[in-house]
């Protein structure tokens, strides 16, 4: 059999995982076997910890949902409570953000909560509601949208309501119009009879 050389390969292969391990502290980032034992380790707590954010990131909202609560005089498990049983469906996200950028809001929310417990409120009233929905990106987007439809249907009404001059026109764009509205013959017919069928 013949000698196969693997120095190319080898050489390759250490390039791209120096590579990946570049910025490693020390012997980590130089020399390959540890900089290869590092980056199995790496991988191993990325997997982890990609787990691990989304819990982080819970205990930090509730910490700041709580610490808002503490100001308007309310635990947080009674808040959560009260919104569950007044019917507002709000992730604790969203709540931690209006919590830091809108407290008025918030303060509604916790009078809404108060009523929940109590069993006053069976559903949150339309004002809380619409806040918190305006909050949201997504129901801002769909808003502007159909603002837009809108606009676009009037646009077209009065569009249709106009007279179009259709003697000011030349004779292919009257023939264009004409195949437009499916007049037959029009390919034949010269401007005057254009017009007269255009304008019936």
């Amino acid at each position: 059999m013949t000698r196969v050389k693997t120095g190319t390969v080898s050489k390759k292969r250490h390039k791209k995982v120096l590579k990946a391990a570049k910025g490693y502290f020390g012997s980590k980032h130089r020399l390959y076997r540890t900089a290869k034992e590092q980056l199995m380790h790496s991988g191993q707590y990325a997997f982890r910890d990609r787990k691990q954010k989304k819990r982080d990131f819970r205990k930090l909202w509730i910490t700041r949902i709580n610490a808002a609560c503490r100001e308007n005089e309310i635990s947080y498990s009674r808040f959560i409570s009260g919104l569950n049983k007044a019917g507002v469906d709000v992730n604790r996200k969203m709540l931690s953000e209006i919590a830091i950028n809108d407290p008025k809001a918030f303060t509604e929310l916790v009078k809404v909560a108060k009523a929940g417990l109590d069993g006053k409120a069976k559903a949150a009233p339309k004002e809380v509601k619409n806040e918190i929905v305006k909050g949201t990106k997504k129901e801002v987007k769909t808003e502007a949208k159909k603002e837009e439809k809108v606009e676009e249907k009037k646009e077209v009404k009065k569009a249709t309501t106009k007279k179009v001059d259709y003697s000011s026109m030349t004779v292919a764009e009257l023939k264009e119009l004409a195949s437009k509205k499916k007049i037959e013959g029009a390919s034949k017919m010269k401007k005057a009879e254009l017009v007269e069928a255009l304008s019936k």
